[in-house]
């Protein structure tokens, strides 16, 4: 559905992080509409695996036992507890490089630091932890 009189929402002589695309009020399409990109909302459908993955009976059992005594109120909490340890495991599995804090400069519009980022030849991953409003941090992370 093309957009009609569409306002800008980035000024293309300012700097904006990743960061700066949480603090907008917008919604997650209009932003997208800047970079020529379109949003729906669906049902992801990942692909499935009947492979028995090491270490992840111990990996579910440490997170398990940990939850009760460390309290998931920051970002870096819900990194270092539940993001960092599933993501190196996923790393070991896929014997890929997990890259943390990794930064990147596109251009003026896209620039800031991800949270972890894992890279193989056709794909990548990237994750960023979020305290408590997913949706802005969904239009973080889809930018």
């Amino acid at each position: 559905m093309p957009h009609l009189n569409r306002f800008k929402i980035l000024q293309g002589d300012a700097n904006y992080s990743f960061r700066s695309y949480f603090e907008l009020p917008n919604d997650t399409d209009e932003i997208l509409a800047e970079f020529g990109y379109g949003f729906r909302t669906a049902r992801l459908q990942l692909p499935r695996s009947d492979r028995q993955l090491a270490g992840l009976q111990e990996l579910q059992q440490q997170i398990e036992d940990t939850l009760p005594f460390v309290p998931l109120t920051s970002e870096t909490a819900k990194r270092e507890i539940l993001i960092a340890p599933i993501l190196s495991r996923v790393a070991v599995i896929c014997q890929q490089i997990l890259r943390i804090e990794y930064p990147l400069k596109v251009n003026n519009l896209l620039q800031g630091n991800w949270d972890y980022l894992i890279r193989a030849d056709h794909s990548f991953v990237v994750v960023k932890a979020k305290r408590d409003d997913l949706t802005r941090g969904f239009t973080q992370l889809a930018v």
